[in-house]
């Protein structure tokens, strides 16, 4: 399969080429149609199998097919746990939304947060956050989530492991109920399948394992 098989729409093709991006991942190919189409996803996936692509597409594309009502109120959330991926997946969208109009915006914590809320004020359609400095601004008012069309919680495992599914649970609960929703994680502990049943609405499960990669040659010596 190609990247022109997958209903992508113009600006998003040519921003994959430019990339030099030919044919999708497995975790592309299997999860783009379903999002595409809406549907809410739950994804098992390492960092490495393609998936920040693999939710950003469909993300572009939903939000290039309607026109936003409020320059102040965000369409789409992604909740990462750490700064580093925060940024990465910011970027992300930056690249394959180049040839569209939206804007996206990322903060997180541990830097000032004047220059993030001075993006947020200017507007923005995808916000990218780590929960601890969303649910400041939310508390401050420069996060305005009350229209949100699409959430994604990305690294949920990891999420788990540094205390955040407690933060995670409040910001969802400021969220409207009607979204499409999407959870990736590495594993799948118990709590993080509960959670993930209670927010994921009759969701499409994608399984992939990032490509076997050869080990280095070990020396040893007794």
């Amino acid at each position: 399969m190609k990247f022109d098989d997958l209903q992508l729409i113009e600006p998003l093709l040519r921003a994959v080429h430019a990339e030099g991006y030919d044919e999708p991942s497995p975790i592309q190919e299997q999860a783009i149609p379903h999002l595409l189409a809406g549907r809410d996803l739950l994804g098992c996936a390492q960092t490495g199998t393609g998936k920040t692509a693999a939710f950003a597409l469909p993300i572009l594309q939903r939000l290039m097919a309607t026109k936003k009502t409020n320059p102040a109120h965000l369409r789409a959330l992604v909740l990462a746990p750490t700064r580093e991926l925060a940024s990465q997946i910011g970027e992300s969208f930056r690249v394959y939304g180049k040839f569209t109009n939206l804007v996206t915006v990322t903060i997180f914590g541990g830097v000032n947060q004047y220059p993030q809320i001075d993006q947020l004020r200017r507007g923005a359609d995808i916000l990218v956050a780590t929960p601890g400095r969303l649910i400041d601004l939310m508390g401050q008012g420069y996060a305005k989530l009350n229209q949100l069309e699409v959430l994604v919680l990305d690294e949920a495992d990891r999420m788990l492991d540094m205390g955040f599914i407690k933060p995670v649970k409040h910001i969802i609960a400021a969220l409207p109920s009607r979204r499409q929703t999407m959870l990736f994680s590495a594993t799948m502990p118990s709590e993080i399948e509960s959670l993930a049943a209670s927010i994921l609405n009759d969701p499409i499960e994608v399984v992939v394992t990032p490509a076997a990669t050869t080990v280095d040659a070990i020396a040893q010596t007794v």
